[in-house]
């Protein structure tokens, strides 16, 4: 057995991988081969010197000849009950213009963090009544889940409060938010969350009063 596994054409069987794939789970390959996890991470480590593949944890290797490979395809791999959210999806949605250096995810199981040069995994864990208000979205080689822009916002509150950070809104644009949408998810958030999204809510309206209002009357003290 183990002369049929050095014999096998790995470098091929990875490039040929990359058409479906940007992930290679050892545990599914030594079922489909009918060979041992062990072999199966003894070759894709030989592939990793090759720079063909990347370890990214004991059961996983990113296909690095994969065209156009994102990464969000491993949010779900890693851990299924997560989705997007927080500063990639604030970015996407146009409510941010900082381009952020990781994948922020919140889950209702375990925290966690990976890093490979391709990208960057952090798991957030939040209470389980409050993992709710994403969606699926496909990509080319899978689906993940995706937070949606109100719930992403809200998250993000959510944790910067919990650890003591100081919360950033002042650059945010809400526009592209449903704003009635937005206070109806923030109901099921403690306080302080709904509080600051009521200041923001009204910051915002208060600007568009103040824009929309006739030359010569903006700002008005008469």
């Amino acid at each position: 057995m183990a002369l049929e596994v050095y014999a096998m054409d790995w470098a091929k069987f990875v490039a040929d991988c990359a058409q479906t794939s940007g992930v290679l789970r050892i545990d599914e390959l030594a079922r489909d081969l009918k060979i041992s996890a062990v072999a199966v991470r003894r070759a894709l480590a030989r592939q990793q010197n090759r720079d063909l593949v990347e370890r990214l944890n004991d059961n996983l290797f990113i296909n690095r000849l994969t065209p156009d490979f994102s990464g969000r395809e491993l949010i779900n791999v890693l851990r299924p009950n997560s989705y997007l959210s927080l500063e990639a999806v604030l970015r996407d949605s146009g409510l941010s213009t900082q381009s952020p250096l990781a994948f922020t995810c919140v889950t209702c199981d375990r925290p966690g963090h990976y890093r490979s040069r391709l990208l960057s995994l952090t798991y957030r864990r939040i209470a389980p009544h409050l993992f709710w208000g994403f969606h699926p979205k496909r990509t080319r080689y899978g689906r993940y889940n995706l937070a949606e822009p109100e719930k992403a916002l809200l998250d993000w509150i959510y944790l910067l409060r919990q650890e003591g950070s100081i919360v950033p809104t002042d650059e945010l644009d809400l526009t592209p938010l449903d704003t009635a949408k937005l206070l109806q998810y923030s109901e099921k958030f403690p306080k302080p969350v709904r509080q600051q999204v009521l200041e923001l809510v009204a910051t915002r309206n208060a600007a568009g009063t103040i824009s929309d209002a006739p030359p010569g009357h903006a700002g008005s003290v008469d």
